[in-house]
């Protein structure tokens, strides 16, 4: 009996018994529903990680912020007065910030090409061509920092511009983000005397919304930023120490990100790169997807069980018919290739459905998702399918059928055909 007659057969005798095959395929089928549905989740989501990182301007940049110095225990008593400190007020507090010696420390770290430090900016309100006025938190320079639009343009660095998040162009009085572009507020400043100061802004782009949340506050350019801190440390009778909440070193080869890193640890600094940012998403959407996948797996094993129970039970009411093809020629592997090929059978039936089913049903959720819950992260599809990866839940499965229709081949494969023959 040729390959072809073998696979012809196994088909044909998978439906003698249709109540159980069903079963067994319906038991398939969920498993690999869930494994299709979880793949494309993580696909999608690694994917749209992926877009938002190369919306990012210059990848070979790490973000570096100061680390509280813990090498010398703190007693109860007050700290001496370090010249050298710099605390940044963030508006809930103050923090450790950077001062003008970590800035040159970091230039002086081998691989580092420029060190661009941010200063925290708090102004007292922004002020919108209607006079409406609302808090207002900065964001990082956009210039630095690199942001997606959906309008308009990237600040320069010279011009006292900003963009403002997309979410923000209705509340501003604007009518589009189009609309948005080029048009000005006036953001209020109040120095450490107490005067007031207004900055004309020009708003040159309107952000999308990201992972990354880089678009969730209003970003100035590092002109205007600067303009503003001045401002802001402004009105002391004391000269108040530049401090930096963060910098960004440019590096010339990302690949030497590790070692700046450490350099970078060895002086208090903590360095992170646009990746290790976005890598805790990551690491967060696949450890979810792992756990939906065990779900899965544990569906597939109890199906793997089922497929065993039914292949037993085709073998033992085929008892007599396995005697006869012995007794005509058939050797034990072509006994053992068929009951083989049945199991695989029904492994591919449950998996290539459910496979299918997956994707359908992922692409509809998907579409629905990205035009109402999701529509403010543009870009995102939640299921991703890739064809390789389907294609290897679907092989997966029947190599899992496969290995649980060994014990009824095997036992059917060792059939004495006598004996079989005889039996009632």
């Amino acid at each position: 009996m040729k390959f072809v007659d073998l696979l012809r057969t196994a088909i044909g005798n998978t439906f003698r018994s249709k109540a159980r095959t069903i079963l067994t395929v319906i038991a398939i089928f969920i498993g690999a529903f869930t494994l299709t549905l979880t793949s494309g989740v993580g696909t999608g989501v690694n994917d749209y990680i992926d877009k938002t990182v190369a919306g990012f301007g210059d990848q070979n940049s790490i973000y570096v912020q100061k680390v509280a110095d813990q090498t010398e225990p703190q007693d109860d008593g007050p700290r001496e007065y370090d010249p050298e400190d710099s605390n940044v007020s963030t508006g809930f507090g103050s923090m450790s910030g950077l001062s003008n010696k970590d800035i040159e420390t970091i230039e002086n770290i081998d691989g580092v090409e420029s060190v661009d430090p941010m200063y925290m900016v708090t102004p007292t309100y922004l002020e919108s061509p209607d006079g409406d006025q609302f808090q207002l938190q900065l964001g990082m320079p956009s210039d630095a920092e690199g942001v997606e639009l959906e309008s308009g343009e990237i600040p320069t660095r010279e011009d006292d511009e900003m963009i403002v998040p997309a979410s923000w162009v209705e509340d501003l009085g604007f009518d589009s983000n189009e609309d948005a572009v080029g048009k000005t507020v006036d953001v209020v400043m109040t120095n450490m005397a107490g005067d007031d100061e207004t900055f004309e802004v020009t708003i040159s782009g309107v952000s999308q919304a990201s992972l990354a949340g880089a678009s969730l506050t209003p970003m100035p350019s590092s002109s205007l930023n600067e303009k503003l801190y001045d401002y802001q440390t402004s009105g002391s009778q004391r000269d108040v120490p530049d401090s930096y909440f963060m910098a960004v070193a440019n590096i010339e080869n990302i690949d030497d990100a590790g070692q700046i890193k450490s350099q970078l640890a060895d002086e208090n600094m903590l360095g992170m790169t646009v990746e290790d940012q976005l890598g805790m998403f990551r690491a967060v959407i696949n450890g979810i997807v792992w756990i939906l996948n065990s779900f899965a797996i544990i569906a597939l094993l109890a199906a793997g069980f089922g497929i065993v129970n039914t292949l037993l039970m085709s073998v033992q009411e085929r008892t007599r018919e396995i005697g006869l093809m012995k007794a005509l020629g058939m050797s034990g592997g072509k006994v053992f290739g068929l009951f083989s090929l049945e199991a695989i059978f029904i492994g591919f039936l449950g998996s290539a459905i459910g496979a299918a089913v997956g994707v359908a049903t992922g692409s509809i959720i998907s579409s629905v998702l990205s035009n109402g819950l999701l529509e403010g992260l543009p870009g995102l599809s939640l299921f991703l399918f890739d064809p390789i990866q389907t294609a290897l839940i679907i092989l997966s499965v029947m190599v899992i059928a496969f290995l649980a229709g060994t014990i009824p081949a095997m036992r059917a494969a060792r059939q004495d055909p006598i004996n079989a023959l005889r039996y009632e």
